[in-house]
């Protein structure tokens, strides 16, 4: 049988956050699957996650709008075999992949993660769906997207390099928190810097991150004197951000549903975390608890729940053999479960067999 060949769109490339998006681009391209890959919108400013490099020289930027946009796409192609087109994505991604494989004359389909399902009407959602060669879902939560529609949706999680993220346990007097993402209202920062406001004892927080949420978390930590034990890193790559994990007694992902109604997944956080064998406090957002279990691979409170995440923290800083115990359970089930090469070699499979 012969090797699919795949046009990837993705949006904006690369992001310093979508890492989960390089391991399974990267597969597909040492598949020798990988077409061409687009992306809709120019990707972040500064230095890149290193396994972005190998794929920088082949991502062509979508510039325009409508017919110019599948017009510019099918120059790029003017000499491409092409099977099959894949979005990364399913709102603008997905919109312009269905597009150009009607030009094309071939099937497309699309992966779907959190925010960008619920960017797209609900009918117009499901339509897509219901006309996709395959709809890849990332986590449960954004998966129950697409309940009613009729369409046949795949569950991979992503995964998480195991090697990378290993346990690097380091001992201090003082209980170090770490909390990892983007600097947005769902994330739910501003919730755990209240719930440390009134946490006893020496403690300290590091936020690994960045995002417009930025300033008011800052002014926050000013209001609330706690400048002295609360320190922002910015965004770092993936090799030192395993060193992070590695001085951590415990990592909390404090999610929230946002305003707006948008909400995580599974966030990177959660798996690097239990790769990490750190002791994980997490709320019950989004598909969060398919990973972290409550009194086991971590302690699950209630999203926004500021006196719950409090008496979660303190409880574990005064249990450094609970963290341990957690933590180790945290990493047999981010080997067993999430291993990114075993993650991806699926993703690769759905996708060859769906385009084939």
């Amino acid at each position: 049988m012969s090797v699919p060949q795949l046009v990837v769109i993705v949006s904006g490339f690369p992001r310093h956050s979508e890492t989960f998006a390089l391991t399974e681009l990267n597969a597909l391209d040492d598949a020798g699957m990988l077409a061409a890959l687009f992306c809709t919108k120019p990707g972040d400013a500064g230095a890149c996650q290193p396994a972005a490099l190998r794929l920088l020289g082949r991502v062509h930027l979508l510039d325009s709008d409508g017919p110019a946009r599948l017009e510019q796409a099918a120059y790029y192609l003017e000499d491409t075999d092409v099977s099959g087109i894949h979005a990364y994505f399913a709102h603008t991604p997905a919109e312009v992949a269905s597009d150009l494989a009607v030009m094309l004359g071939v099937p497309f389909g699309f992966s779907v993660h959190a925010r960008d399902a619920r960017k797209v009407p609900r009918e117009q959602l499901f339509d897509r769906a219901q006309r996709a060669a395959c709809v890849v879902a990332c986590n449960s939560d954004v998966a129950h997207e697409f309940d009613g529609s009729g369409a046949r949706v795949t569950l991979v999680p992503h995964g998480v390099d195991v090697r990378r993220f290993s346990p690097r346990r380091t001992v201090a007097e003082t209980f170090r928190i770490l909390a990892v993402g983007r600097l947005v209202e769902k994330k739910g920062f501003h919730v755990l810097i209240d719930a440390l406001s009134q946490l006893p004892g020496p403690w300290r927080l590091r936020v690994v991150g960045d995002g417009p949420e930025k300033g008011r978390l800052l002014a926050q930590v000013q209001a609330l004197r706690l400048g002295d034990r609360v320190t922002f890193g910015g965004i770092v790559t993936h090799e030192a951000l395993a060193a992070e994990y590695g001085v951590a007694d415990v990592v909390v992902v404090p999610s929230i549903c946002d305003a707006t109604g948008d909400r995580d997944g599974l966030p990177n956080v959660v798996l690097e975390g239990m790769a990490s064998a750190a002791a994980i406090v997490a709320t019950d957002a989004g598909a969060i608890t398919s990973a972290v279990r409550d009194g086991d691979t971590g302690v699950v409170v209630p999203a926004g729940d500021v006196t719950a995440l409090r008496a979660a923290l303190r409880r574990l800083a005064a249990a450094p053999a609970e963290r341990r115990r957690l933590g180790d359970a945290a990493r047999e089930v981010a080997v067993r479960e999430f291993d990114a090469p075993t993650c991806a070699s699926r993703f690769v499979s759905v996708l060859r067999e769906a385009y084939a």
